[in-house]
């Protein structure tokens, strides 16, 4: 088993990746000083709860918990305010207290809903993260929690940190292909931010991630929570580093508050959104070669790096207006000044942005 702290004074937590380790969350939970007099609540999904609910919820009663659960339909349309509705609703009625906790079993869509229902519910319970997708080895790290708005994505949140992250492997062996592609657009996002190397092996070992290769993905999650619990530790509510951990999402949010949060997942979003990001660096004089390795490791890891010329620039635009991160009037980007390194850019010009979009839609380099 890989252990990684996220070091946050009293409140730090540990990761632990490994397998097997749904068959011990009750044990866990306990050793984590979780009450057994209060009712624990698990938030699972559609998907994921076929699969391994019954094993969590036998696990944490075979340590005398009560529990009780809630399925929400698979899906980010799920992060709503009418879903986190219903599961205070089911939180009030299960009769959980101050001292019960909820746990996160699923990817990004069931952490950020469950998470904001810990941070609010009686002003905050425990909370315990238990990601099914590589995806949410990035969501499940760092206390974001949120839900959408039909207008922006995640624009009704809170900070709040986790007790622990609970990640089992085994849990990734039944992701189709294309989630799993989605997923890694996270983990070499973390490279391209901040670990020259750890980008390159991504594209080098490519296919053995693709292929759910267990000691390439062990250590591409370990590292890729390493680089963001780095991050975390230093910065947590985004007061100035932690915003580099953003790269690709400004475009990335866009399209998928344009498509309906169901045309794109979010990995491929922020996959298109962090060849924006090179795009727009080589408009800002930056060296092309920055984009032409950004997309050949989004591509050899099955990423889609263009745009559907369907996507109105308007449109784009318009969501981005909308992002946390436009403020008095002026756009904020992450941009990359070579791989491994990025720069976070206070006062990007609307008129480079949308020139960037509209070389999304297009095939060949940049300018």
């Amino acid at each position: 088993m890989r252990s990684i702290t996220v070091d946050l004074g009293e409140r730090s937590y540990p990761i632990l990746i490994g397998s097997g380790l749904l068959q011990g969350i009750g044990e866990r939970c306990r050793e984590a000083g979780l009450p057994q007099r209060s009712p624990l609540l698990v938030v699972s999904d559609s998907e994921v709860a076929p699969r391994y609910l019954s094993v969590v919820e036998a696990s944490l009663r075979g340590q005398g918990y009560t529990v009780v659960s809630h399925v929400i339909p698979s899906g980010e349309a799920s992060k709503s305010l009418a879903v986190y509705e219903e599961v205070i609703t089911t939180a009030i009625q299960a009769g959980l207290d101050r001292s019960s906790a909820v746990l996160a079993l699923g990817g990004g869509v069931v952490g950020d809903l469950a998470g904001y229902v810990a941070a609010t519910y009686m002003r905050g319970i425990g909370f315990v993260q238990i990601p099914t997708t590589i995806l949410a080895h990035d969501s499940s790290v760092g206390g974001k929690v949120a839900v959408n708005h039909p207008l922006a994505k995640n624009m009704i949140g809170a900070f709040y940190q986790p007790s622990m992250v609970l990640y089992d492997l085994d849990t990734l062996r039944t992701l189709p292909p294309r989630e799993v592609s989605s997923g890694l657009a996270e983990v070499v996002k973390h490279g391209l931010i901040l670990d020259k190397e750890f980008a390159y092996w991504c594209r080098e070992h490519a296919s053995e991630l693709l292929a759910l290769d267990a000691e390439a993905l062990g250590y591409a999650l370990e590292r890729g929570c390493a680089i963001k619990a780095r991050v975390v530790g230093t910065d947590e509510r985004e007061n100035g580093l932690r915003a580099i951990l953003n790269l690709g999402h400004t475009i990335g949010h866009a399209i998928e508050a344009v498509g309906g949060y169901g045309v794109f997942l979010h990995g491929e979003a922020i996959a298109i959104g962090m060849a924006g990001s090179a795009l727009l660096a080589a408009k800002l004089g930056r060296d092309r070669e920055i984009y032409e390795d950004t997309v050949s490791m989004l591509s050899a890891l099955s990423l889609p790096v263009r745009l559907p010329a369907e996507y109105s620039e308007d449109a784009l635009m318009e969501a981005m207006m909308h992002d946390k991160k436009f403020k008095e009037g002026k756009m904020t980007f992450i941009v990359p000044d070579s791989i491994g390194a990025v720069s976070i850019i206070n006062d990007i010009q609307q008129s480079d942005v949308r020139e960037v979009i509209a070389q999304l839609k297009k095939e060949g380099s940049p300018w």
